[in-house]
This record gives C-alpha cells, structure tokens and sequence, in this order.
C-alpha cells in the first residue's frame, strides 16, 4: 500500500539557533585542497582553542594556518591593525613563501568593523603576495558555509582570459596535466578528438584530488571537456572565467559563489542536482549533457552496476527510517539517496535552505518520493532542538544523522545516531563513492545488531533497572 501524497514539499521555519560547528572550520580541509595556500584566521583566543580542537590532529602534518589574536587593545582600536598583519604575514612569507595568503574574518572583526579588504589591497602591494579577504565567521547558518565564503572571494581572482601562450595554458590547466600524465602526443591528439565541441566549463567545490578526477573522467565519457575547478589544486592555476562561460557546482552549501559566479564574472549556472549518489551523480551528468545538446551515453549500465554492487548495504536499511536535524546543508542531497535506498525520511532538518540554489535537488527529491512511494517529508529551515527531539521521540526513527552535540544524549535514551560532520570530511561525490555514504550510515545498525548478538542490550537493560 502506497502512502497518501502531499502535493508539494511543507517548509516550515522554527527560528531555533544553530547548532552547528563555526565556519572557520573550513580551514581544516581548504589548505589541503589549495597546496600553496596560507590561512590567517584574524579573531580572539576563542577561535584559537576551537582552531587547536578541530585541528590537533593534524598538527604533525605541518599545517598552513595560524592565529592572528585580538587582544584587548586591538579590540578598542588602541593599536595599529596595519602594522600587525603586516608583521604576521612578512613572517609567513619568509616561513613559508606561499602563492596567496587567505584572510579570514572572525566574528569579533565583524562587530570592530575591523576593514580586512581596506587593508588587504595596500599590505598586498607592500608584499608582493596575493591577500584574499574570507569573511568566514561564526555569524553564518552552517559550519560548511566557511568554504562558500572563501570560493566566493576566490572567484573574483580567478583570471578574466585565457592565457595565449602554451606554456602558460599548461601551467593553467593542472587538470589536463593530470589526465595526460605519460601519455604520447599521439594519444592525446586522439583524446582531444573525442571532445564534443562545447562552452567552456568549470565545476566549484572543494573536493579531495580522486574524487577531481572521478567527476572529471565521467564527464569526459560524454565529451565533455572541463576547463578548470575552483578551487584547484594551486591557488596560480584557477581557472579562467571569462563572461558567458558555464558553471556547475558540486556542493549545496556554495550558494553565495554561485551567486559571485553568475553576477560578478556573468558566468552561466548549470541548476543541477549534486552528485551524491549513483541518482544524483546521473542526474548531474544528465542535467551539463541536456545544457550542451549532448545525448548522454552508458549512464542507465553505469548507474545500475553501482546499484548492484550497493545490494549488500541497501538491504540493511530498506524500510527503515532515518530523522535528520540538521548540520551541514547537505541534508536534502542525502535524505534523497537514502529514500531512493529504500529508506522513508519523515523530517529533514537544515540550518539554511536556499530555494534556487537547491532547486534541481528539492524536484528531485519530489520525483524519487512519488518514485518510491512514500509521504513527501516535512523540511524545517532554523529547526528547535527541543521540539526536534519530541518528534524523534514520537516517530521512533530507526537513525538519526545530527550534530555532534547531540548524538550522545540520544544515544543514552537508546536511539541510534551517526554524527553529519562525517558526510561532510568523507568522499561521498560520483558513482564510486556511493558505497562510502552507506557505510557511515550503516555503521550504527550494524554496531547495534553485533551488540545483540553479545547480548549486549540485555545488559544495558538490566543496568538500567539498577
């Protein structure tokens, strides 16, 4: 029996804060995607312990971050802001000589009104080293907002015009670089030859090197050449936007530098759904093959054969429920790959919904539902923790993907949790990676069902008598 349908998805807004990371956290996993990068968070003692927590680990890996810390004095505008930041990054370019040091503005630079893109231009010229001012400050909705910030200003250095000569078209495209590495002339003059002809297209989100490649490769399939990513691997190779090209992002949290892309660089938005999933990823690579008049080729093998080799971990979820809370902005890309699963998601939780931005993704999330036969769910903008946690009571979800504050506490009360800042750090874009969402989602019920076989709940249940 098919569930009664609503006739649209129901968007409520329950005004509850945001319980979710602070998005200078975008620094843990920017400055390894852009390799000659350096980052200045400029803030207080505050954003330097919550910089040494999210990053310790990561301490012996010789990270490219550091602390400019407001004191006292430069919070009453008693000392010289100029001075300082020149000091700082003087010393980060005879330590370190990166291509371009990226500014980020905290919460306290907001409220001093400190001018970072007054003084950036001048220290810059002084330098000799690009200066990008990123306001990435706790003010944001979403902790994976702090990458929006830092692309969209990112996106307004990329170059104007394509470089004439060869050898800086080579130095441009490291893409290419990778995809031709030890290949002979020869091949690569036929591998050029399989390109349909095209606008130039460039994809934005930050995405770990393989997954690059993946998504890159799968569009080569269907003749689709990509000019460049923001950001790239090296902050002197961003890509080329020049007016009228196309753009295509990967994330659903980068709304601000899909609007910078499209008003200030007049670039041309591919308004598709994002590639999470084996039906998101085609439908993806559908949407770029339909704005290019490309018959797509291969997908309905390609997508079936991930299908198949996902059996083993679907069967585990099918007819089960998952209740989202809401993190990450990656919400609704998620709930409709696991209801495609064969999982019914009756809230999706999320900190900030951007109706255009998301709206391929909210239409394909209405069609799988209608696909699957199952209730449409209900989607709460800003959700209230408290009520939120009245409803997991009363729907008993079989998992709940939430923040880690409050995967313990509900935990305690005997309700399986997986913690959504996970989904954002792990390779979850293209065909390949789809089996890496199900196992972060998986991992809980399994866990569980080991512990029965230990008789594990039976004890807890007898502590809990005690």
């Amino acid at each position: 029996m098919t569930l009664a349908q609503p006739e649209a998805l129901n968007f409520e807004c329950e005004t509850g804060n945001y319980h979710t990371f602070c998005p200078i956290s975008c620094v843990a996993w920017l400055y390894q995607k852009i390799e000659d990068s350096f980052f200045l968070v400029i803030g207080t003692k505050t954003c330097g312990y919550f910089l040494q927590n999210a990053m310790g680990v990561m301490i012996f890996a010789e990270p490219r971050y550091a602390m400019a810390e407001l004191e006292e004095g430069d919070i009453s505008a008693q000392l010289n802001d100029y001075e300082e930041l020149k000091r700082l990054c003087e010393q980060i370019k005879r330590d370190r000589n990166p291509s371009v040091i990226v500014w980020i503005g905290t919460c306290t630079t907001e409220i001093i009104k400190m001018d970072l893109e007054g003084l950036a231009p001048k220290l810059e010229s002084e330098i000799g080293i690009p200066i990008v001012v990123a306001r990435a400050n706790g003010l944001d909705y979403a902790f994976t907002q702090g990458e929006d910030t830092v692309l969209a200003a990112m996106a307004a250095r990329c170059p104007n015009e394509a470089p004439v000569a060869e050898t800086e078209k080579n130095e441009r495209n490291a893409i290419q670089k990778l995809l031709h590495f030890g290949k002979k002339k020869e091949e690569l003059a036929q591998e050029e030859s399989e390109y349909v002809n095209h606008p130039p297209l460039v994809l934005f989100g930050s995405l770990p090197d393989p997954v690059v490649t993946q998504l890159t490769l799968e569009l080569k399939k269907q003749g689709i050449k990509v000019s460049g990513w923001l950001p790239a691997k090296r902050y002197t190779e961003l890509p080329v936007l020049e007016e009228g090209y196309y753009v295509v992002g990967v994330n659903p949290f980068l709304s601000r530098t899909a609007t910078t892309l499209m008003r200030r660089r007049k670039c041309k938005l591919i308004g598709a759904p994002f590639p999470i999933g084996p039906d998101g990823t085609r439908a993806w690579v559908e949407k770029i093959c339909s704005v290019f008049g490309i018959t797509p080729k291969g997908l309905d093998e390609r997508e079936a054969q991930i299908w198949a080799n996902l059996e083993d971990y679907v069967q585990l979820i099918r007819g089960k429920s998952a209740f989202f809370m809401g993190d990450n902005l990656l919400e609704i890309s998620l709930a409709r790959f696991l209801i495609r699963c064969g999982m019914t998601v009756p809230e999706i939780g999320i900190p900030y919904m951007d109706k255009r931005y998301q709206a391929a993704e909210l239409a394909m999330l209405e069609k799988t539902c209608q696909e699957m036969g199952v209730a449409l769910p209900k989607i709460v903008e800003k959700p209230d923790n408290y009520n939120q946690v009245q409803r997991i009571y009363e729907l008993k979800p079989d998992l709940v993907i939430t923040g880690m504050a409050h995967a313990n506490p509900l935990e305690a009360r005997g309700i399986n949790t997986k913690w959504s800042v996970e989904f954002t750090f792990a390779q979850i874009h293209g065909f390949t990676n789809a089996r890496d969402i199900l196992e972060l989602v998986t991992r809980p019920l399994r866990r569980n069902n080991n512990l029965k076989d230990l008789g594990w709940d039976k004890l807890v249940k007898e502590e809990a008598k005690i």
